[in-house]
């Protein structure tokens, strides 16, 4: 019996300590899960640091968001230890483009300039180092002085002032160049060119806010247009010498590398408000219209077209231009042909000077016989074919009804709801949605202005969003101090371009796995919302931090978003790239997993091994 009890007892004590340890377990594992999806349990010590901290005091110290102009350098500090540190690449590729590279183009077939389209290096050949600034770099001179004045030592080629001295392009004074506003059609200025053009086109008003230059030079016409609120999308081909997109950059104004050649341009239908030709030498006339088809179908209904130049009043000007008279003739007679099988409307034609109008709806354009493209694939664009066919207009309800919807006014467009969102035209995306955006980016930008308190001081005039969604971010930043260039991934699971052309700003589709079609240091602030987790599966991290390290300027800075896990790995390789980071809390606290990484780009030029001090 007493043995019994014995037994009885002990084993009544063991089930107590065993329930006692399940409990214990249980609570340890409970806490352990909490802990870890704060992010504090995943190297989040920095987010955590500045938590604790005063509000005012949400920013590192050796971060640098100064301007860098000249002075003393020293060595990097090495005591930080460093999984994989980049070494410079050769100087030789300062001004590096991936995707344009001269030699490369020049193994491709220079019929309708397929050799100055994007031919990106295969895997094996892409750089693994750091573009290296060149000497004597500077910070470029705040807008808008930067419109008239860049720095000789931050793009230091000569030929275009001697090419185009007579049609004031670009002159040479000392360590600057200057730009005095002119261009081959406009040796006067530009403002007296772009009010001519306002003559005809209703620039005043805010409804022609989007623009698109093709064939830019180094973008006068865009640099101008930015004084009366509107926002330029200006492209030209990559120079073997010129550099005339870098000149734009420079200067503060948007900008890519491009070419009208077999591809379609990186842009949605129905984008921009008025598209612009100033010599900029592209054959309207050849491939049966195509390129004139492609502007249609970027051009929004009832948008305008500008040509200046030859073939324009050839009568009186063939002499000028050294060319046969028959030939101009030819030249804008196919031109007007394909202006009609558009619809367009011929508005004037003055001196060197064309302007057409496209029609607002197709109910204009009864029975005319053309070869009409897949309205489906409007907007699928990214190395797609050009055609030699008329994009249709969509749906409209009433003859004097803008195909589309119509677009209210800038700046009232900014935040009134798109026509693509109140049309339900792309899924997921309804007007609430699109209005909790907003509210949502709002609370975001004012955040980061927190972090980084020169975000809208002048400081930063090229800025570039990476995953730009519906815009949110750049309309929250709007300001004549600042443009943001929006990118839309082409693997983004909505194609939100369109949107972000509806509200008045600008944008483009691009696959991050490749380079971005623009000079090194052309970027102030860079935004990458989302992009790591997105890529995640798709192309290496470490290609695009290097691709964001090219296009970002010395001093530069970065703000990162997105999950804790990802922003780890993504702050351990870009510690060894001479960046300076910091982690910082989501606004609503520090139990949201997503979080922020702010980086800044230490300065050092080709031939040094330095960063800047202050």
């Amino acid at each position: 019996m007493m043995a019994t009890k014995t037994n009885s007892a002990d084993g009544r004590t063991r089930s107590s300590i065993q329930i006692f340890i399940v409990v214990g377990l249980c609570c340890f594992f409970y806490i352990l899960g909490a802990w870890q999806r704060s992010g504090f349990g995943k190297g989040d010590s920095i987010a955590m640091q500045i938590t604790k901290g005063e509000a005012e005091c949400n920013i590192v110290s050796n971060l640098n968001f100064e301007s860098h102009h000249g002075g003393e350098v020293v060595a990097v500090d090495e005591s930080e230890s460093k999984p994989k540190s980049f070494k410079p690449c050769n100087p030789r590729y300062t001004d590096y483009t991936p995707c344009q590279d001269q030699k490369r183009a020049m193994t491709f077939p220079r019929e309708n300039m397929i050799y100055r389209e994007r031919h990106c290096p295969p895997e094996g050949e892409k750089l693994h180092c750091l573009i290296p600034a060149p000497k004597g770099y500077v910070t470029p001179f705040p807008w808008p002085k930067s419109r008239d004045y860049v720095p000789y030592a931050n793009a230091p080629y000569k030929s275009l002032t001697v090419e185009k001295a007579v049609q004031n392009w670009i002159q040479y004074e000392g360590n600057v160049f200057r730009f005095p506003g002119g261009g081959t059609q406009f040796p006067q200025g530009a403002d007296k060119y772009i009010d001519q053009l306002a003559s005809v086109i209703p620039i005043k008003n805010g409804m022609v806010r989007t623009a698109l230059d093709t064939g830019c030079g180094v973008a006068s016409w865009g640099a101008y247009l930015m004084s009366r609120n509107v926002l330029a999308m200006s492209f030209a081909p990559r120079d073997s010498h010129e550099a005339q997109v870098q000149f734009a950059l420079e200067r503060g104004v948007p900008a890519v590398i491009g070419v009208l050649g077999t591809v379609k341009l990186p842009y949605p239908s129905r984008a921009f408000d008025m598209a612009h030709c100033s010599r900029c030498l592209i054959p309207w006339g050849s491939n049966d219209g195509m390129y004139l088809m492609e502007v249609d179908r970027v051009l929004r209904p009832g948008g305008y077209w500008v040509l200046s130049g030859p073939p324009i009043n050839w009568r009186n000007n063939y002499k000028a231009w050294q060319r046969p008279k028959e030939e101009l003739e030819e030249e804008q007679r196919k031109i007007e042909e394909i202006a009609k099988l558009l619809c367009w409307e011929k508005k004037s034609e003055k001196g060197e000077i064309a302007i057409w109008r496209k029609r607002v709806n197709a109910d204009s354009c009864r029975g005319r016989k053309a070869t009409f493209c897949n309205s489906v694939e409007a907007d699928d664009v990214w190395y797609k074919k050009m055609e030699a066919c008329v994009t249709p207009y969509p749906d409209a309800g009433s003859s004097d009804e803008v195909a589309g919807g119509e677009l209210k006014a800038f700046p009232e467009r900014l935040y009134s709801v798109p026509p693509r969102v109140a049309s339900g035209s792309i899924p997921g995306v309804s007007v609430e949605t699109y209005q909790e955006d907003n509210s949502k980016w709002k609370k975001h930008v004012k955040a980061y202005k927190k972090v980084n308190k020169i975000i809208d001081s002048g400081r930063y005039r090229n800025i570039m969003d990476m995953n730009a969604g519906l815009g949110g971010f750049a309309a929250a930043l709007e300001s004549s101090k600042l443009w943001v260039m929006n990118v839309v991934p082409t693997i983004a699971e909505k194609n939100t371009l369109g949107v972000i052309y509806e509200r008045g700003l600008i944008g483009i589709y691009h696959d991050w796995c490749e380079g971005f079609s623009t000079y090194p240091r052309t970027y102030d602030l860079i935004h990458a919302h989302g992009v790591f987790s997105l890529y995640k599966d798709k192309c290496d991290a470490e290609d695009i931090l290097l691709e964001m390290d090219r296009i970002l300027r010395p001093e530069g800075a970065v703000i990162f978003r997105d999950e804790v896990d990802v922003l780890i790995k993504v702050k351990k390789i870009v510690s060894g790239m001479r960046w300076d980071t910091k982690m910082v809390d989501h606004e609503d606290g520090p139990l949201v997993p997503e979080k922020i990484l702010v980086a800044v780009k230490q300065y050092w030029v080709a031939g040094g091994n330095s960063t800047s001090t202050h």
